[in-house]
């Protein structure tokens, strides 16, 4: 079955890069019928239900194998154990799993080890459509007569430097998608590339280096829109940098003094009009005689076009109870009571209304 990550690579190598299925194939090493498949289809996901998930034999045995290969590469040269000899230590100590499994092991910790020791650098000047960041503030507003605190979704395009803006309630995943398709449908495009910090929204888990085990739903939103992502450095703002600065900035230019609306729907429509007059009437950094604007118009034919929005739900396994009732971000709801006893899959979306509270729906797996 293809992966998630696997079919967002397919659809940013055809669609963007204009590869042929052909050498789509060659690159990715997968069958024509695959590739043509993911195309054709337009999904950015197919789903295959195992009865029985199979459990690595060396999972238990992972902080052991790091402690002896870390070791082992401490001697000097002449004095190193082979995989073998890691092997035959490991079963002594009660591993039941075959070599194999060691040795696929051993060849991922070294390549992760020596990524992070090798040296990189973000770049600062990136072309039209190359790049963009993305980034969380909390702000102070006055809603409806009563101060709240909010979270802002900021997106830059790193060559322009076109702004966006736009308040939620909570910084959950769904509204992260919200924050996406409306930035998106505001440029009129994506990029082809999205720089993030390691917001648990989208990252599942750290590895060393680079690499990163991004959120399943989040991979399906990149690869609707064919845009390849990206994770800084922990505690490294300077790998996004642009957005960094970008927060500072509109903080003072939007929410000071504090701004008073009646609902989000109307902070949000007016946040976007600033944005839009922002980039009009400053002056781009790199190209002065231009406004941030004029080179906005010029990088929007390079961006990923907007096609469509994507399905935007956050989900969440749940079970119903004989009360008819299901359990959702410390609420409960009720559903069809054909749903007792059975696991469901909870939906919550941002509210398309502007109240952007959780709005759950259930369905069976």
């Amino acid at each position: 079955m293809v992966i998630v990550e696997t079919i967002a690579k397919i659809r940013r190598a055809h669609f963007v890069d204009g590869k042929s299925i052909k050498q789509i194939c060659r690159e990715l090493r997968l069958s024509r019928h695959t590739v043509r498949k993911v195309i054709r289809s337009g999904a950015t996901e197919f789903t295959y239900d195992r009865s029985t998930q199979p459990r690595p034999q060396i999972d238990p045995w992972r902080s052991e194998l790091d402690e002896m290969l870390a070791a082992n590469a401490g001697r000097p040269k002449r004095d190193r154990l082979t995989l073998i000899r890691i092997y035959e230590e490991l079963r002594n100590r009660g591993y039941g799993g075959g070599y194999d499994a060691v040795r696929r092991y051993a060849a991922s910790w070294s390549k992760a080890t020596q990524q992070a020791s090798a040296s990189a650098y973000v770049p600062l000047i990136f072309d039209p459509g190359e790049a963009y960041q993305f980034d969380w503030s909390h702000e102070v507003v006055i809603l409806d007569g009563v101060t709240v605190t909010v979270k802002v979704a900021h997106v830059r395009l790193c060559h322009s430097r076109m702004p966006f803006v736009r308040a939620y309630p909570r910084e959950t995943q769904e509204m992260v998608f919200d924050a996406h398709d409306k930035a998106f449908a505001l440029f009129g495009g994506a990029c082809a590339r999205g720089i993030y910090d390691n917001m648990k929204t989208a990252v599942d888990t750290i590895f060393v280096g680079k690499d990163r085990a991004y959120n399943r739903r989040f991979q399906q939103m990149c690869g609707h829109y064919l845009v390849d992502p990206v994770a800084c450095t922990p505690a490294s703002g300077w790998e996004k940098g642009q957005v960094e600065n970008q927060v500072g900035v509109l903080r003072q230019r939007f929410f000071v003094p504090r701004p008073k609306f009646k609902s989000y729907a109307e902070l949000n429509a007016w946040l976007e009009d600033r944005c839009i007059a922002y980039a009009k009437a400053n002056k781009h950094p790199d190209i002065p005689d231009k406004t941030v604007w004029e080179v906005f118009q010029a990088e929007r034919p390079s961006l990923i076009p907007y096609v469509s929005p994507f399905d935007g739900f956050h989900a969440v396994p749940a079970s119903v109870s004989k009360t008819c009732l299901v359990r959702f971000d410390k609420n409960r709801y009720s559903v069809d009571a054909r749903a007792v006893g059975r696991p469901v899959e909870i939906r919550a979306y941002a509210d398309p209304a502007g109240m952007l509270a959780g709005r759950p729906g259930c369905r069976p797996p």
